[in-house]
């Protein structure tokens, strides 16, 4: 048979008052991490947003089959044709 140890009240209120600090913290960490959590995707989708989508169209230039095409912002694109 085992012997139940015994803690005096006062312990034992001053252990569930340590507790109930630390989860009153720990509920501020989560809603301070949850405003945080949103304004990074807001961040995020904002700045994805900004960008354009931009399409190039490279016709036949020689009889081989190779195309380079040097655009407005200096990218070199080299490609063939479906021919």
């Amino acid at each position: 048979m085992q012997d139940k140890d015994s803690i005096s009240y006062i312990a034992f209120e001053s252990v569930c008052a340590r507790f109930e600090r630390t989860i009153k913290r720990l509920w501020i960490l989560l809603i301070i991490m949850l405003i945080m959590l949103g304004c990074s995707v807001y961040t995020i989708g904002y700045l994805l947003t900004e960008y354009e989508t931009v399409e190039t169209t490279v016709t036949q230039d020689n009889a081989d089959g190779y195309n380079n095409f040097i655009g407005n912002d200096g990218d070199i694109i080299n490609g063939e044709t479906d021919n």
